[in-house]
C-alpha cells in the first residue's frame, strides 16, 4: 500500500470538493463513522469505523484508508483496512474488494458512500468475491467458526485505546488520595487480566 500523495495531479476543483466531503462528515458524521482529515494531504482519507452491532466486528473499532488516484473521481480510489480483520473481502495487506469500487463505481458517489459501503460490507459479507478464501469458505460452511475467528480477531486487533479510562476519569471526580491509589491497581489489575487473555487469544489463533 502505497503512501505516495496524489494531490499535485488532482484538479484544484477536485481538491475542493473531496476537502468540502470530508468537512461535512467531520460536521455531521455519518453514524458509526469518524472521518480523520489530513488537512496537508487531502489524498490521504482515514476514517474510524465501529462495528456494527449483531456482528463478529460489534466490539471493535476499524482504522480505514482510501487513496485517492490522479484520475479521481472518474475512476474509483482504493480502500484499505488499516486494522487488521478476519474478512473474506478483505486481503491480508487490508486491501477491500467491493463492487462499489470496481464495476459499479460512479464518480458522482463521493467518500461518505463508500465508508458507508465499507460499513455494510461487515454487515453482509460477500464470499462470491472473496480475497481472503479461507474466510469466505468458513463464511459459507462453517458459520459459527467464522463467527468466532473473526470475532478474536477483533478482540485482538480492533480494540481503542480506552484501558483504564473510567477509572481515571472516577480518580479526577474525588480529591480522596486512597481512590486515586485504588483506581490506579484497579487499572494495572485489569491491564494484566487483559493482557493474559490476549495471549490466550492468540494461542489460540495460531493453532486454528
Amino acid at each position: 500500500m502505497s503512501s505516495y500523495s496524489n494531490v499535485e495531479n488532482l484538479s484544484p476543483q477536485t481538491i475542493r470538493q473531496v476537502m468540502r466531503e470530508l468537512q461535512e462528515m467531520e460536521t455531521t458524521p455519518p453514524e458509526g463513522i469518524k472521518v480523520l482529515i489530513n488537512e496537508s494531504d487531502v489524498t490521504d482519507i482515514q476514517a474510524l469505523i465501529d462495528g456494527p452491532a449483531g456482528t463478529p466486528y460489534a466490539v471493535g473499532i476499524f482504522r480505514v484508508k482510501l487513496t485517492l488516484s490522479k484520475d479521481f473521481p472518474q475512476t474509483p480510489p482504493k480502500a484499505y483496512f488499516l486494522t487488521k480483520i478476519f474478512h473474506p473481502n478483505v486481503a491480508s495487506n487490508g486491501e477491500i474488494c467491493v463492487n462499489t469500487l470496481k464495476k459499479d463505481w460512479k464518480p458522482d458517489l463521493g467518500i461518505k458512500h463508500i465508508l458507508l459501503t465499507i460499513k455494510c460490507l461487515l454487515i453482509v459479507p460477500n464470499p462470491e468475491s472473496a480475497l481472503n478464501e479461507e474466510a469466505g469458505k468458513m463464511l459459507l460452511e462453517r458459520y459459527d467458526d467464522y463467527s468466532q475467528r473473526a470475532r478474536m480477531m477483533t478482540e485482538i486487533h480492533a480494540q481503542p485505546a480506552k484501558c483504564g479510562v473510567s477509572a481515571a476519569s472516577d480518580a479526577k471526580d474525588d480529591d480522596g488520595p486512597s481512590t486515586k491509589k485504588h483506581a490506579g491497581l484497579d487499572k494495572k489489575l485489569q491491564d494484566k487480566k487483559k493482557e493474559k487473555l490476549l495471549k490466550e487469544k492468540k494461542r489460540m489463533l495460531k493453532r486454528l
